[in-house]
């Protein structure tokens, strides 16, 4: 079976939108994009090189495969060469229910996303990593097909954006596999699925007069 890990670039307050500069999504009126940048450090790019030094195939969203589309196949010969070479060779899946010219070689339209996620899950193949791609990422949590989670919680809050979770996730337990932080205060936190959602309770047992009335008001209040 085939892993299906999210690569999340976020902010504290859990935005993804256009990490990486200014005019990669602006949509919504979103003033910071680039704000990644400038956090950028030596940790960071290891774990990037790790990330993506495992076999891997590419899972977006179709505006993060526009956005991929229109430089990965002309940074090659640049300063993310080797990146670019990774990205260029291997497949790419494209959620999209419009009909998405796929100019990028290797690029493949899913027209339902978590049916086609599902499908793929069950073949025999190297995992299937996002990036960006909030809407394909909520599609995803809502249907239950996250494996994993590699994020990099940045150390700035944004106030708006697209964001990583949203109300349709379905409750799924993680556990923490793995941590550093960087430098630059990135923390860089790998969740694998771990089944069902526990909990527990610290209320008194038996409660008192005054908790049962507050449970009861609660009741009415809805």
């Amino acid at each position: 079976m085939r892993k299906v890990i999210v690569g999340g670039m976020v902010s504290l307050d859990g935005v993804m939108q256009a990490p990486g500069g200014p005019q990669e999504d602006p949509t919504g009126g979103f003033r910071h994009g680039g704000w990644v940048a400038p956090l950028v450090d030596e940790v960071f790019g290891e774990e990037i090189d790790k990330l993506f030094g495992q076999p891997f195939d590419l899972l977006l969203g179709r505006k993060t495969y526009e956005i991929f589309a229109a430089h990965w196949p002309y940074a090659e010969e640049g300063p993310d060469d080797s990146i670019a070479k990774t990205f260029n060779s291997i497949k790419k899946y494209v959620a999209t229910r419009k009909g998405l010219e796929l100019t990028w070689k290797d690029s493949v339209a899913l027209r339902d996303a978590a049916a086609d996620v599902a499908r793929l899950k069950q073949e025999d193949g190297p995992a299937l990593i996002t990036q960006g791609s909030t809407e394909l990422v909520h599609t995803l949590l809502a249907h239950d097909l996250v494996d994993e989670l590699k994020l990099f919680i940045c150390p700035v809050v944004l106030g708006q954006g697209k964001k990583l979770f949203d109300d349709g996730a379905q409750a799924a337990a993680f556990k923490l596999v793995a941590n550093r932080v960087s430098p630059n205060g990135i923390v860089i936190a790998n969740y694998e699925r771990d089944g069902a959602v526990k909990t527990g309770d610290f209320a008194m047992d038996p409660p008192t007069a005054a908790e049962v009335a507050r449970r009861e008001k609660m009741q009415r209040e809805g």
